[in-house]
């Protein structure tokens, strides 16, 4: 039956390999590996086969634990192991019966799994399992109320912002380095404040434990723990016989600590992920757990590589190779391809950003007239700041764009505040969302929803016992609806599928009497009553919601644009695991490619690297790299200037100029005339400059 599903679904042989998993003796084999995943080289294909496979050979849905890094991610490999099962069954069933989806009970993201197993053993390691999750943005206000309250923002010299401190403190958390190392090697102007910040630290993860609250970095911090406690990590590994874990090059230490503290033999256990992918340092992720995975069992892991890439033509891979080639640390893997012919990949000298917007205008509009729609052309960058030139050329020129990035769903001001009106139903001791909430009410302030706090506290959380609290009178009306929501809610008198519609009809109100466009923003409320309807409890809700948060906001609404195709515009971060027909990469030049920050520090000039490769391995057919001899900085603008000079890319070695084609824009031919003229000026120059040492 399995060779039949591999044949039909037209698997390579590496593919083969990693997905049918056996031994010297032909049995399957459960032993710890490594799959080396290319870009582009069918990683979810085989991922989706590998758990197909287990399935239709009769491993039981709910003893598979399958990891990745977005929730979506593991929904699309899901619903592709149940094509392939079906696919299979349709074959063998005479009967040609519809194959009923199976559900894959364990799957999601790290802080997913982790938030349930933590909510599963509360108990057992002393913690509630109610717990509410923060998002970053709580975590920041609860992070800035703790800096006012220790006085260290009354000082004469400058203290560190509230998500400055929260990135210090996720940065020690998720790499498990001591606060000194992580100042020296990242936040040097905060070196001063050490004594400080580490009081300030304390203190928000006393305030999280009074407040029943985790942060994101929480729920790995306590399931990491908690896998080192071995009668635990022993029931969760009896849980489970397969294990498998997407884009495991994106881990941290904690990340890494908690599959290794759970599953510390490896059987069962397979991590896919491309060490050439590995760009996001910034968020702690560590490079050498992919790197060292295999020494990390006795014996060591096996290793499994993709190297057909179904994407882009042999021309552009043969850059990425060589650019890799040259690193100083990865496996290497060589990617190849059936698609031997293509454009050579150009290298595009333009005068200045000015130019350049020109180039990527008038190159992707001719790509449109030969059949390349919009929405197949991307244009990547470094940083967001760096697409301001070319979107005033785009909205001249009236081309669609979608830019990649800019405000979350949870991140606009009346989602947060109808979610804080749940979570504060959910968890009486969440001050921050009490806060938020109480503020709206008329005439109410910071002092007045302190009081109503800290009478919450002295009456043991009972919210009943405020419906006599002395509010304003503008807001008593408001305030007792809101007191008697909260309530009902938090007691439990309402049913779960009511219970956002009650909140809804009394933040309403509140909307209308906060914000003037309350119109455009109830539009995302409607979207939370819909999507609330999807979960089957209010925790779930929370959970899901705050992990794995819708991406667009009515917040964020203008003009409409109603077109059939757009041009996309995407940060080279954001466009991990995307592809395009054509791409274009703004400003490759010292500075950015490499970032001036990773200059003279080894391993991050070798995640600059694999930054970049990540961009070209993006192109599918066409990739345009455009070196700007000047281009905008935004940081001098009050500085003179506001151009820096672009030296070309260190990483375009004479060895990678060899796999590109030069060239300059504008680029006009001289006639012969002109030809004349310019030869006759340069011996006359040449002349001149002689004289002056023949005198």
């Amino acid at each position: 039956m399995l060779g039949n599903m591999l044949d039909t679904m037209q698997l390579n042989e590496q593919q083969q390999k990693a997905v049918e998993c056996k031994d010297a003796a032909g049995m399957v084999d459960t032993s710890p590996l490594l799959i080396i995943a290319g870009a582009g080289t069918g990683k979810t294909n085989t991922i989706a086969h590998k758990t197909a496979q287990l399935i239709l050979n009769g491993e039981s849905p709910d003893k598979i634990l399958l990891v990745t890094f977005a929730r979506r991610a593991a929904g699309e490999l899901s619903s592709r192991a149940n094509r392939i099962i079906e696919q299979q069954q349709y074959k063998k069933n005479k009967n040609k019966q519809r194959h009923q989806p199976i559900k894959m009970s364990w799957m999601g993201t790290f802080h997913s799994i982790s938030a349930r197993l933590l909510r599963e053993h509360a108990t057992a390691i002393g913690l509630e399992s109610d717990f509410t999750i923060m998002d970053r943005n709580d975590s920041a206000d609860m992070m800035d109320v703790i800096r006012h309250e220790l006085n260290f923002t009354s000082t004469d010299r400058r203290f560190p912002k509230k998500k400055t401190c929260l990135d210090i403190y996720s940065r020690c958390v998720n790499s498990q380095q001591a606060l000194e190392d992580i100042l020296d090697a990242h936040f040097p102007y905060c070196r001063e404040w050490h004594q400080e910040l580490k009081t300030l630290f304390a203190t928000y993860a006393k305030a999280k434990m009074e407040q029943i609250c985790l942060d994101y970095d929480d729920l790995l911090l306590y399931c990491y723990h908690m896998a080192q406690v071995p009668q635990i990590a022993q029931q969760i590994r009896d849980q489970f016989d397969y294990i498998l874990v997407d884009e495991y090059q994106d881990t941290n230490v904690l990340q890494a600590g908690i599959l290794m503290g759970f599953f510390p033999t490896g059987k069962g256990l397979t991590v896919v992920g491309d060490d050439a992918q590995s760009i996001y340092s910034f968020r702690a992720a560590n490079v050498d757990n992919i790197l060292t995975f295999p020494e990390q069992f006795s014996p060591p892991a096996r290793v499994i590589s993709l190297t057909q890439n179904y994407r882009s033509h042999q021309s552009i891979l043969d850059l990425s190779n060589a650019l890799l080639s040259e690193g100083s640390e990865g496996y290497k893997v060589a990617l190849f391809s059936e698609r031997k012919s293509g454009a050579k990949p150009k290298l595009v000298t333009v005068e200045d950003d000015t130019k350049q917007a020109e180039y990527i205008v008038e190159t992707l509009l001719a790509a449109r007239e030969q059949g390349v729609e919009l929405k197949k052309q991307a244009i990547l960058f470094r940083a967001s700041h760096h697409s301001d030139r070319l979107e005033l050329e785009l909205t001249r020129r009236n081309i669609p764009y979608v830019k990649h990035g800019g405000l979350k769903f949870l991140e606009a001001a009346h989602v947060k505040d109808l979610l804080s009106i749940i979570r504060w139903a959910d968890n009486p001791k969440h001050k921050i969302s009490a806060f938020r909430i109480l503020k709206l009410l008329p005439s109410v302030g910071p002092k007045i929803a302190d009081k109503v706090i800290n009478m919450l506290t002295e009456k043991q959380y009972v919210f009943s016992e405020l419906l006599d609290f002395p509010v304003p009178a503008l807001a008593k009306t408001l305030f007792l609806e809101l007191i008697k929501v909260v309530s009902a809610i938090g007691n439990n008198e309402i049913g779960w599928s009511a219970q956002v519609n009650q909140v809804i009809s009394v933040y309403k109100t509140l909307l209308e009497i906060n914000y003037d466009d309350h119109f455009v923003r109830f539009g995302d409320i409607e979207q939370l009553a819909q999507i609330s309807q999807q979960f089957s409890s209010r925790e779930r809700f929370l959970t899901e919601l705050t992990l794995d948060p819708p991406q667009s906001t009515g917040d964020l609404s203008g003009p409409p644009l109603i077109d059939d195709d757009f041009l996309i515009l995407s940060t080279v971060h954001s466009a991990k695991g995307q592809e395009w027909n054509n791409v274009y990469v703004l400003n490759v030049a010292d500075g950015n490619f490499p970032n001036e920050y990773a200059a003279g520090d080894k391993r991050s000039l070798e995640e600059e690297r694999r930054l970049l490769n990540v961009a070209i391995t993006r192109a599918k057919n066409e990739l345009h790299l455009i070196h700007p001899m000047r281009y905008w900085v935004p940081e001098q603008q009050r500085h003179g200037d506001q151009h820096v000079y672009g030296a070309k890319s260190r990483f375009l070695t004479e060895g990678i100029m060899q796999l590109l084609e030069a060239t300059q824009f504008p680029r006009r031919e001289l006639n012969e005339k002109e030809k004349k003229v310019a030869t006759a000026a340069i011996t006359d120059i040449k002349k001149t400059v002689l004289g002056i040492w023949n005198e």
